[in-house]
């Protein structure tokens, strides 16, 4: 059964957010809350959560995986980034987005796309996950908690509990975060395409 936390969503205990992270740590899958909605996590070196979240999700190996970043510093360790699409990404995090970049070496393998090489990156505004990256010290692997069955994200802690007990090890509840995923900007080939328009506002990178 999954363990279930219910944290404050503005001012999460830390013992919680410890509890959270050692599960990380020891090859755990979390159900987690973001700025736009309910996220899949797992640490950086646990091949086996990355399967899981594919299997969840009904996911292929063609699937972007995000790095959940706590700041610019981290997130320029995982990708190659120039003057221009600093300077756009800067502008626009932390917040509601995701960016697709060519990986970096830091990044293993298994976790980029398969041809192009590239990883999705992110740094989210929401105060639980930045608690919880601070105590983890490095990305968490994560995926939007979109069911194949489902037409929307799931929204409540509790529901997600119910629906994945016996296929996750935790739930980290601060209350309800949104149905739109994060907007996704494709900076694969050095100019901005939005693939996928969300919580974020696409304009700057129209």
């Amino acid at each position: 059964m999954a363990k279930y936390f219910d944290v404050h969503p503005v001012d999460p205990q830390p013992r919680a957010i410890g509890q959270a992270v050692e599960i990380l740590r020891s090859g755990g899958l979390i159900a987690y809350p973001t700025d736009s909605c309910f996220a899949l996590g797992c640490s950086l070196d646990n091949p086996e959560g990355k399967e899981r979240i594919l299997r969840i999700r009904h996911l292929d190996d063609k699937h972007h995986f995000t790095l959940v970043c706590s700041d610019f510093a981290q997130l320029g360790q995982f990708v190659h980034l120039d003057n221009a699409v600093f300077r756009a990404i800067k502008a626009a995090t932390p917040g509601p987005y995701t960016f697709i970049l060519p990986a970096t070496r830091e990044v293993p393998r298994r976790l980029t796309h398969a041809k192009k090489k590239t990883v999705g990156v992110r740094i989210p505004e929401h105060p639980v996950v930045r608690e919880l990256l601070k105590a983890m010290g490095e990305p968490i692997l994560s995926s939007t908690l979109l069911l194949p069955e489902d037409d929307d994200p799931m929204t409540e802690g509790w529901l997600i509990k119910d629906r994945l007990d016996h296929v996750i090890d935790a739930v980290v509840d601060s209350g309800e975060c949104g149905l739109e995923p994060t907007t996704v900007v494709d900076y694969s080939d050095g100019y901005p395409i939005v693939t996928r328009v969300g919580a974020g506002d696409p304009s700057p990178f129209e």
